[in-house]
């Protein structure tokens, strides 16, 4: 009975314990395989990237400075003689001619010194006639040896001198005439007047300062800049070929840029600050270039052909140099080595290392490794509101 009872206890037990082994063996599996899904790593989502694609186009070769505005012709009015300020003919600000009448100096002191040297010219002519007839009489006598030679002499040296004084009159005459005229003076440019400096019933002295009035002339109008004299070689070059187009940018002036050509090289160098010294010579019709004015300035020299250009900012400078990530057809980017040249604008010239057509990173470089995948960014549509 005992027997019996041992062996049912084992019929009974075992099977259990046989369960419960299968149990944690399948829980140890079922948790190995939950450990085995975390501890693999997950694939990293593509990175997004704003991208432009490599063109090919004629660029211009430029050099971009500042420069400054000057007037072709300046001339500062001074009077040439001392007298009292009558009229001004002009307003300040006024454009004028080529000989248009701009100040009156008083003229009665100087139609007096005319008049006086005049009549001065006057007296000696009529003592000179008498003079030379006297001498021309005493020349017939002293053929009948009624006078002498010496008294003969004297009356011809006599009407000498008296010529010779009216040769001096004549002089003075002219003199008082120029100096007549210096009581107007008039504009010898075209061009636009400044401030007066001297007003009417002003005393003015000849060559004193200041200056009555200053005229700049503005058609045409130049625009002065300086250059590193490591271009100097390439303007000469350039220059041999034809004239250079110069264009000026006004800041804070939406219109387009005044165009000219260049007019003026300097013939040295500025060894205190290694530039040249050039001007742009311009027509300045609509006059919106001032003398004094500074100007963002653009002299095109000549342009190169089929160059492949990608955005500025896809161009990136690392320990090796500077370098574009390329995206591939299976969306990763490369990481390659670029050659650039000149820049334009927001576009720079890449003469080796990007061919036409391939799709360059400008933007999100930062999160970029080689190999990296990327996601192209949609720029979305600037959506228009309706106006109530």
């Amino acid at each position: 009975m005992q027997c019996n009872a041992k062996k049912l206890n084992e019929i009974i037990v075992f099977p259990a314990r046989r369960r419960m082994r299968s149990a944690a063996i399948l829980a140890f599996l079922f948790l190995a395989a939950c450990s085995s899904d975390k501890d693999k790593p997950k694939p990293k989502p593509p990175v997004p990237v704003s991208a432009a694609k490599a063109v090919r186009k004629t660029v211009p070769v430029q050099i971009r400075v500042i420069g400054n505005v000057e007037a072709y012709n300046t001339v500062s009015i001074k009077a040439q003689i001392n007298g009292m300020l009558d009229v001004v003919h002009f307003r300040e600000g006024q454009d004028v001619k080529k000989g248009q009448l701009l100040f009156t100096i008083d003229r009665r002191p100087f139609v007096a010194a005319l008049n006086q040297a005049k009549a001065a010219l006057a007296r000696d002519a009529a003592q000179e006639r008498y003079a030379r007839e006297q001498a021309r009489r005493y020349g017939e006598l002293i053929k009948d040896g009624i006078v002498t030679q010496d008294q003969f002499e004297q009356y011809r040296a006599n009407a000498d001198a008296l010529a010779e004084s009216v040769h001096a009159d004549r002089a003075a005459v002219d003199n008082a005439a120029v100096q007549l005229s210096y009581c107007t003076i008039h504009s010898p440019i075209d061009g636009r007047t400044g401030n007066l400096m001297v007003q009417r019933g002003n005393l003015v002295k000849a060559n004193d300062v200041p200056v009555l009035v200053t005229i700049n002339q503005i058609n045409p109008i130049y625009v002065t800049f300086s250059v590193p004299e490591n271009q100097l070689a390439d303007i000469k070059k350039f220059m041999g070929s034809g004239s250079l187009k110069v264009e000026a940018f006004i800041p804070n002036d939406n219109g387009p840029a005044e165009q000219g050509t260049l007019s003026f090289l300097d013939n040295a160098v500025d060894t205190a600050t290694g530039t040249i010294k050039i001007k742009g010579t311009f027509a300045n019709t609509g006059r919106r270039l001032w003398p004094g004015q500074f100007v963002n300035v653009v002299l095109t020299l000549t342009s190169i052909p089929n160059a492949v250009v990608v955005p500025a900012q896809a161009v990136q400078t690392g320990q090796s140099g500077q370098f574009v990530f390329v995206v591939k057809p299976d969306m990763t980017v490369e990481s390659r080595p670029v050659a650039t040249g000149q820049t334009l604008d927001a576009e720079v010239v890449v003469s080796k290392g990007v061919k036409q057509g391939e799709t360059v990173v400008t933007d999100g470089q930062l999160s970029l490794v080689p190999g990296s995948r990327v996601k192209l960014k949609v720029d979305k549509p600037n959506r228009q509101v309706a106006r109530p």
